[in-house]
């Protein structure tokens, strides 16, 4: 079991965390943009939540071009969220109530703004200054070709040609993102310097971990090499032949990492791993590597019983051939809200009501996205004009991005913002007809999204620590889910089909709806008492 900070209520392996997307939190100064201070002044929402800490999507300074994993300066705080005086009061005042905090850490590109990427532009091919970066010759006669067929996720090449300090077009720098986050080079010993000393920084501010964007493609192969032309390029988990990732180098960062981490006791590191089977999956988390990993079978499974139980069964084996608690995460802030994952309306927020009670009855470690405990869905049209993501322009328009998922946080009222923040105008619209999504009006009703969620996670708080990651499943049902955690107080069952079902024995503990009798209704789940 990995050692937690000495304020934390629980240990790792057994918390509740919430994912906070800052933009989108709580503004405090009315520039229509979330803040720390926002977070700070809405802290109250965790305690009552019942979270154990909480997971700061990218705060470090950043010309925001991917909304802060483009980073420019990465020891210290981006002025639009406010200072590192700041985050330091919202430690103290998360720690004083037990919590912990983990930010964001982007290690595998910088900003095209970061001092280090001015300086390789302008010292020229062959300096040391692009040697921190994959800068090379282009293809073809004239050079005017990519050094290879190599795609970025956000649509279109990888790379993108510099203009020569003589003004004569130059060589191309790989960039696996967007243009403005050129990849860093990890052979290179000053990046990995320079990582160490940001790890510090904030480590020693008192900050308790770290969520370690893209983990699996910190490492480039040597030749860089073209890609096979039949290569599944679609899905972040990777093929095996997509050489962009999961390199095995990527390994050496993570250890240096968790030496520095070791430094802390009680610091913990997840990875953020897109890879497909559990033998490479398990690699980051051997005992010198990650503490924790995201593995994310239960995010994409359907809302279909066979596909929730290999989901399930899929992550408990990860989590058992590499020794490390699993995680598991029904939305966070690169996907479709789980509600209009599952069918938007009425039926998508049962289903998603009745998942919660699915990913909190598991062992380990369960993230809840900022928005979910509200029931809020993903389905409102931004307007075209509005959109911020930088896919929605990489890919001329063909795929609108994720900024459907990152809709500020509606807290009360009756119309836009909803208590967001005193600007009519925030960083993304908020749709009409969200008032009985708030927080307030929740908290009014006892049978609410946020009620769920407050009983839910107060109930599980109760129960002792899982002594292993191992569940027991009922094989008898038939479009149903029946578990329990192998030393478990309760039994957890899913109805995923279209017909009531009958419940075992044990007493009721907490239900996603309504129940018909001693029936199951479909798209409900129902804790009983084991």
């Amino acid at each position: 079991m990995t050692p937690s900070p000495a304020h934390a209520r629980r240990a790792w392996d057994d918390m509740v965390l919430y994912q906070i997307y800052p933009r989108s939190f709580a503004d405090s100064d009315g520039d229509g943009t979330g803040d720390l201070q926002g977070v700070l002044d809405r802290v109250g929402h965790l305690e009552a939540l019942g979270v154990d800490g909480i997971w700061l999507s990218p705060i470090m300074r950043s010309p925001g071009v991917d909304h802060g994993y483009d980073v420019s300066d990465p020891r210290d705080v981006d002025p639009l969220f406010g200072d590192v005086a700041t985050l330091e009061r919202l430690l103290e005042r998360l720690h004083a109530a037990g919590m912990v905090l983990i930010m964001d850490l982007v290690p595998n590109h910088t900003s095209a703004e970061h001092p280090w990427f001015a300086d390789a532009v302008a010292a020229g091919p062959g300096s040391p200054e692009r040697a921190r970066y994959f800068f090379r010759d282009g293809r073809g006669e004239d050079g005017s070709e990519p050094p290879n067929n190599w795609p970025s996720v956000f649509g279109g090449p990888a790379w993108s040609r510099v203009t020569e300090p003589d003004g004569t077009p130059g060589q191309w720098y790989l960039h696996l993102f967007a243009p403005e986050q050129p990849d860093l080079d990890w052979s290179q010993p000053d990046v990995a310097d320079d990582l160490e000393d940001t790890l510090r920084f904030w480590l020693d501010l008192g900050v308790d971990g770290f969520r370690i964007d893209v983990a699996h493609g910190l490492a480039k192969p040597a030749d860089l090499a073209d890609l096979p032309d039949d290569v599944e390029i679609a899905q972040l988990v990777v093929d095996t032949r997509d050489t962009r990732w999961d390199q095995p180098g990527v390994h050496d960062v993570h250890r240096r990492i968790r030496r520095v981490l070791d430094d802390y006791p009680g610091t913990a590191a997840f990875g953020e791993v897109w890879v497909g089977s559990v033998e490479r999956f398990a690699r980051y988390l051997r005992p010198d590597e990650l503490h924790f990993a995201f593995h994310f079978a239960l995010t994409g499974a359907p809302f279909e019983a066979a596909a929730i139980r290999e989901a399930i069964d899929s992550t408990l084996e990860a989590a058992r051939v590499s020794g490390a608690a699993p995680t598991w995460a029904l939305s966070n802030h690169d996907v479709v809200r789980e509600v209009t994952r599952y069918g938007n309306g009425a039926t998508g927020t049962a289903r998603a009501r009745a998942m919660l009670l699915v990913a909190l009855a598991l062992p380990g470690i369960t993230f809840v996205y900022n928005g979910a405990e509200l029931g809020l869905p993903s389905d409102y049209s931004i307007p075209h004009g509005r959109l911020t993501d930088p896919t929605w322009e990489r890919t001329g328009h063909a795929e609108t991005g994720r900024d459907h998922c990152r809709v500020p946080i509606p807290w009360d009222g009756d119309r836009p913002p909803y208590g967001f923040s005193d600007s009519p105008r925030t960083w993304l619209p908020m749709p009409d007809g969200w008032a009985p999504l708030t927080v307030a009006a929740q908290e009014a009703d006892p049978v609410s999204t946020l009620a769920l969620y407050r009983r839910a996670i107060e109930i599980r708080r109760s129960w002792p620590p899982a002594g292993s990651s191992a569940i027991v499943w009922d094989d008898e049902l038939d479009g149903c889910l029946l578990f329990w955690r192998e030393d478990g107080p309760v039994l957890c069952m899913i109805n995923t089909s279209r017909h009531a079902v009958q419940l075992p024995d044990g007493d009721v503990v907490l239900a996603s709806g309504p129940l018909d009798g001693r029936r199951l209704p479909p798209d409900t789940a129902v804790w009983l008492q084991r």
